[in-house]
């Protein structure tokens, strides 16, 4: 049995002084297929933990439907973990940030209009009990006080950040300890005074995470917290990526100067990340800083082994700094897994959005233009369809307020875009004899997953005025899109330029390879192969392909649909050996 404990400014193993040495891998951001290959990357690298957060909406999609089988096996994870010999640090915390949508909390709890979140406010604090006790007992054979790998655990995420709801906090510490968490408990906050106050609780350590200057947040760490053990929970050594925004780099020189400053002060820490991984899926979160930034697919995030598993050169200059602290035996890597360009795929086959509604999704009514969450979705699109009456003059169309990016249709004609931080763009609509039909479909870019507006509400949040009169009386149509086998398609080479449509095409395999399908040539949209949603692209970019692991794919024939939104000249998708984010 391997407990961790502190004395005075050390960390201790069963009496025995230990520096922590933990890199970040998201098992929800990596196929399960591939955790061994990554977890033994960073053994060989010199690590000896590895850290992880819990996300709450990938665990209870569903209130009181909860899943932990396939890439949600948690289990099996730290159960992988502790065979290659790592310890393990577990982030469980109702909220984890992590550029995950809506920082890892359901969306389901905003179905209730009063919600208050991450407060001590007994609506929220039942929900979070009744996870906790599905989720926790799961842990408690694997905590190392019962001869497991997980040595600490998070209560909450960079609180002092967002609250100072110190009563909230202890409800969490004390709800850990009630069920049976009984190892090391910590939070991890900017290393600021306001952050530390907000922060920071008796009896649960606090950690710094920063990205620089780390003599600078040690002290103001030690300020708060004297005769501890310094650790940085989030050593930030690359960054994400918003839809429209150069690929973010950083220097592996510099990461390796910070961190030998580092482990030359007896600091611990933890690689944030070590291995990004993907925002499968409609997963990627959002920023709300000069407006709303929605994170792209890729998390990538430039650190020491990319999205796809390969180590990079800070992998390297990174071994080389543990290496004057630890003794590390001879580099000894697994496998590389191969990467092979394959043929391009033309996608003969398409339906109309329009055309499809009736496979896809049963309308209903409502006065208003409700919300996602009010009619029970979580991510994806929605449709909403009115007749307005007419005639009518040219009149500005007005969303208030659109969550996120909404395309606008009178009788079936595309009529442009209202995005959520564009949102004095001006559509005109003339409306004949007779009236028309007005469709709004809305994307779910992503909900905000870091600071205050984490109260974000999807799909048309208040009301569509044309002028100055609301309209009433809508057909709504909700787009979750996680299953499209009950799509039919038509063969036929039309392309429909402006009006959504899926796209299907084969791609044909001799030798199953990780790829990277590139979608330059498209304009926005998301794409699925053997019925997984691998992600959205977009031609603003950064990133121009998409991560395929090979375990998606298979011998023979491999279905390709891509849901295309504006349409494309060239119905073709071509597939690299090597990714393309800048």
């Amino acid at each position: 049995m391997s407990v961790l404990t502190t004395e005075n400014e050390q960390f201790m193993i069963n009496g025995e002084p230990i520096q922590i040495i933990s890199g970040a891998i998201h098992y929800f951001r990596v196929v399960p297929e591939y955790w061994k290959d990554r977890l033994l990357k960073l053994k060989a690298c010199g690590f000896n933990t590895v850290e992880t957060y819990v996300p709450w909406n990938f665990h209870e999609p569903k209130p009181g439907e909860f899943q932990f089988e396939g890439q949600a096996d948690i289990v099996k994870f730290i159960e992988t973990a502790a065979e290659i010999g790592l310890y393990v640090i577990i982030r469980p915390s109702p909220y984890i940030c992590a550029e995950w949508e809506f920082g890892g909390l359901p969306s389901w709890l905003l179905k209730d209009q009063g919600m208050r979140l991450r407060c001590y406010h007994a609506p929220f604090l039942k929900r979070v009990d009744e996870y906790y006790d599905v989720l926790l007992p799961k842990f408690k054979p694997l905590l190392c006080t019962n001869g497991g790998p997980i040595i600490a655990m998070q209560i909450e995420n960079e609180y002092g950040s967002y609250g100072n709801d110190t009563k909230y906090l202890e409800y969490l510490r004390d709800g850990m300890a009630s069920r049976g968490m009984d190892v090391l408990l910590f939070t991890s906050d900017g290393p600021t005074d306001f952050m530390f106050q907000g922060g920071m609780i008796p009896g649960v350590l606090e950690t710094a995470n920063f990205g620089s200057r780390p003599e600078e947040s040690f002290a103001k760490l030690e300020e708060y917290q004297p005769n501890a053990p310094k650790m940085c929970m989030e050593f930030w050594n690359g960054w994400f990526d918003h839809w429209g925004e150069e690929h973010h780099t950083r220097n592996a020189d510099d990461v390796a100067d910070v961190l030998d400053r580092m482990l030359g002060m007896n600091a611990s820490v933890n690689f944030y990340m070590f291995h990004g991984g993907t925002n499968f899926g409609f997963f990627n979160g959002a920023n709300h800083g000069k407006g709303y930034e929605p994170t792209i697919t890729s998390y990538d995030y430039d650190v020491l082994i990319d999205e796809s598993g390969t180590p990079t050169d800070k992998f390297f200059k990174v071994r080389e700094v543990i290496s004057k602290y630890v003794n590390l035996e001879p580099l000894n890597l697994p496998e590389p897994i191969k990467k092979k360009a394959y043929e391009e795929v033309h996608l003969t086959q398409q339906k109309r959005l329009f055309d499809g509604l009736p496979q896809l999704s049963s309308p209903i009514s409502k006065t208003c233009p409700e919300t996602m969450e009010e009619i029970g979705q979580d991510y994806g699109f929605i449709l909403y369809t009115t007749h307005v009456s007419g005639p009518r003059p040219e009149t500005k169309l007005n969303l208030q307020d659109v969550h996120d990016r909404a395309l606008i249709y009178l009788d079936g004609e595309f009529k442009g875009v209202i995005e959520r931080w564009n949102e004095d763009t001006e559509i005109l609509l003339s409306i004949p004899d007779g009236g028309a039909t007005l469709s709004i479909l809305v994307e779910n870019m992503g909900r905000i997953n870091y600071g205050p507006k984490l109260k974000d509400y999807k799909g048309i949040t208040e009301g569509v005025r044309l002028g100055a009169q609301f309209l009433y009386h809508w057909t709504i149509h909700s787009l979750p899109l996680n299953d499209l086998t009950g799509l039919t398609f038509d063969t036929d080479y039309e392309v429909y330029s402006e009006v959504p449509a899926f796209y299907k095409g084969t791609l044909h395999i001799n030798e199953v390879s990780d790829t990277f399908i590139n979608t330059e040539g498209w304009t926005k949209g998301v794409a699925y192969i053997n019925g997984f949603n691998l992600g959205r692209y977009w031609e603003i970019g950064p990133q121009k392909t998409l991560y395929v692991p090979a375990p998606l794919l298979k011998e023979g024939e491999n279905e390709i649909i891509l849901f295309e939104l504006h349409g494309t000249k060239n119905r073709v998708v071509t597939f690299s050996d090597q990714p393309k984010l800048s």
